[in-house]
């Protein structure tokens, strides 16, 4: 073996390790979300969760990748920590069929059809279908499984020349020799851990001792506490990303460390002392890839078997030894680096954060309008409070989103991203006029100020507009409802309608002497509020409206519905105009 023979297997692992990224990539999004979806509803049960792991765990082709995820959504609250424990467990198994595949590649026969079971022989065709449903698909779905197929195609390109560059191994004395110490098990062990603790794959591990098995002198004796050993080593990962994160966090990569070591002690002992007692004539055979992959996927089978049943006991310890007793000091809103890993994940908790801020807002703002007339100081700074998250929920979705707009994303979160780009800043801008809505209300408190009658009765029809406005606003961006949004801008028109004819009556009654001017300054401030409110509303309704056409060209959209006035918008304008009439 010479300095090429080695360049050689450095580059098969790089291939492999990016035909795994691109397949996961792809995978991830023509899934379309749909792994991510509902997971509260999925951890209620034992063996659904198992199963979403494990699917998860091949969507992303690692369980490393499966459980940074989960840290980042018991960091952001999404999950609790005992929810995600059946999830590591079925990961676990999932993450073994990357090594069925490449068992494929130790396919012997003359049978043109079993022959073309073999990887090698079948990936370039995979190659050739993912590069045209690349170049030539129109839908992007499609292009999303041409992505996976080519990603597979480079990953199995990648195993290959791994192979390759192990084949004159089997002829090194040196080699020969160094193999003999892995018959220490614990060494062997070791040695499984630490080389999978560097590359933090344990596919890719696997898929290295596979294309040693296929040079020979790789036995049972020797694969099985490496295979282990490689188990242990994949949670260094979990345990890198746990840094600088809250206690319940930190508890998901510690259990994910704690079960891999419990699971090689619960095996590894049995075969160690059984193999003492009984020496098992199978251990000096060896061992081919096929039955690398058996024996990966038999490890955490039972290992996941045997701690299913105590998953209760589990999580009690792991809260005994990891205690969140003390309360930590940590920002109210957490968008995790760590859901990147899966960006769907990250834009589905980002646009849940928005959907916050929205409410948080709209609470702020009917808070606000309420001290107009019993103005309080206690829930002025209540006000005040909830201001100061929604500019911390615009400064963390902003910075996000910006770190989203970098990675590839499907269309429809592409979409999404885009939304919540587009509507942050609105949100921002009535929590401000929250703010400025107490202002006036400790104006008037201070002066002991009131307005007329005339003019309560119309400030109070004009509040009954904004807290419907808001409250349609609110559900059309929750629920992504096209209709609802579309109901937005008939009503801000009312809105503006309702401002001008409260302005022209001021004015009269300003002559007729029934009200002072520093009354309409303090009407004029309010009305100043109100008008703006209603425009971010519209702003948000027509992102809502224009995200699902991939265009946000806000002026372009109000001219064109103002200008064509269709039968909708007139029947609606309508409505509303009689809803909040002053007369």
């Amino acid at each position: 073996m010479d300095i090429f023979s080695l360049v050689s297997l450095l580059g098969g692992l790089a291939f492999f390790l990016y035909g795994m990224q691109v397949m996961s990539d792809g995978l991830e999004k023509s899934s379309n979300g749909k792994l991510n979806r509902n997971l509260k509803k999925v951890t209620q049960n034992k063996i659904v969760s198992i199963l979403f792991g494990a699917g998860l765990a091949v969507a992303v082709q690692s369980s490393s990748a499966v459980s940074v995820m989960l840290i980042g959504l018991v960091n952001s609250g999404i999950l609790e920590f005992g929810q995600t424990i059946c999830i590591l467990l079925g990961s676990n198994v999932g993450t073994t069929l990357t090594s069925w595949i490449l068992s494929l590649a130790s396919i012997n026969s003359s049978v043109l059809w079993i022959n073309f079971l073999k990887p090698e022989n079948f990936s370039p065709l995979f190659a050739l279908v993912g590069i045209i449903m690349i170049m030539f698909g129109k839908k992007e779905n499609r292009k999303n499984i041409g992505t996976t197929l080519l990603g597979f195609a480079v990953l199995m390109y990648g195993m290959e020349m791994m192979s390759s560059s192990m084949e004159p191994l089997s002829e090194m004395p040196e080699f020969v020799n160094l193999l003999t110490t892995f018959n220490n098990p614990l060494l062997a062990l070791l040695i499984g851990t630490v080389f999978t603790g560097i590359i933090q794959s344990s596919a890719a591990s696997v898929a290295i001792l596979q294309a040693l098995s296929m040079s020979g002198g790789i036995t049972y004796g020797m694969a099985i506490p490496i295979i282990m050993g490689q188990n242990i080593g994949t949670s260094a990962t979990a345990l890198i990303s746990s840094v600088g994160v809250k206690k319940n966090a930190k508890k998901v990569a510690f259990v994910h460390f704690a079960m891999k070591i419990v699971g090689t002690a619960i095996c590894l002992v049995p075969f160690c002392i059984g193999n003492a007692v009984f020496r098992w004539s199978f251990t000096d055979k060896n061992i081919s890839p096929v039955m690398i992959a058996v024996v990966h996927t038999i490890f955490n089978v039972v290992t996941t078997a045997i701690m299913v049943p105590f998953t209760k006991q589990i999580e009690a310890a792991t809260n005994k030894i990891i205690s969140d007793k003390e309360k930590e000091d940590l920002p109210s809103v957490i968008l995790d680096d760590r859901l990147l890993k899966i960006p769907t994940m990250a834009v589905r908790k980002s646009f849940d954060s928005v959907v916050d801020m929205c409410m948080l807002s709209k609470d702020a703002l009917f808070k606000a309008m309420k001290l107009l007339d019993n103005f309080d100081e206690k829930h002025a700074a209540e006000v005040s409070k909830m201001e100061s998250r929604i500019d911390l929920f615009e400064d963390q979705l902003g910075t996000y989103m910006m770190k989203l707009s970098k990675i590839a994303l499907s269309d429809a979160d592409s979409k999404t991203v885009s939304e919540v780009l587009h509507t942050i800043d609105d949100f921002e801008r009535i929590g401000d006029y929250a703010v400025n809505l107490v202002k006036v209300g400790r104006e008037l408190y201070e002066k002991k100020d009131s307005f007329s009658a005339d003019a309560n009765r119309e400030i109070a029809k004009l509040a009954e507009a904004i807290t419907e406005i808001l409250n349609i606003t609110s559900e059309a961006f929750e629920k992504s409802d096209l209709g609802i949004a579309s109901s937005v801008e008939p009503l801000e028109q009312v809105i503006d309608k309702l401002i001008f004819e409260i302005k022209r009556n001021h004015n009269a009654r300003l002559r007729s002497g029934n009200c002072s001017k520093e009354l309409g300054f303090a009407l004029s401030d309010l009305l100043t509020c109100y008008e703006r409110v209603s425009d971010h509303c519209s702003n948000i309704a027509v992102a809502v409206i224009e995200s699902r056409h991939g265009t946000f060209d806000t002026h372009e959209y109000l001219n064109t519905v103002k200008n064509q006035e269709s039968g909708d918008f007139k029947r609606k304008f309508k409505l509303y105009d009689e809803k909040f009439s002053l007369t």
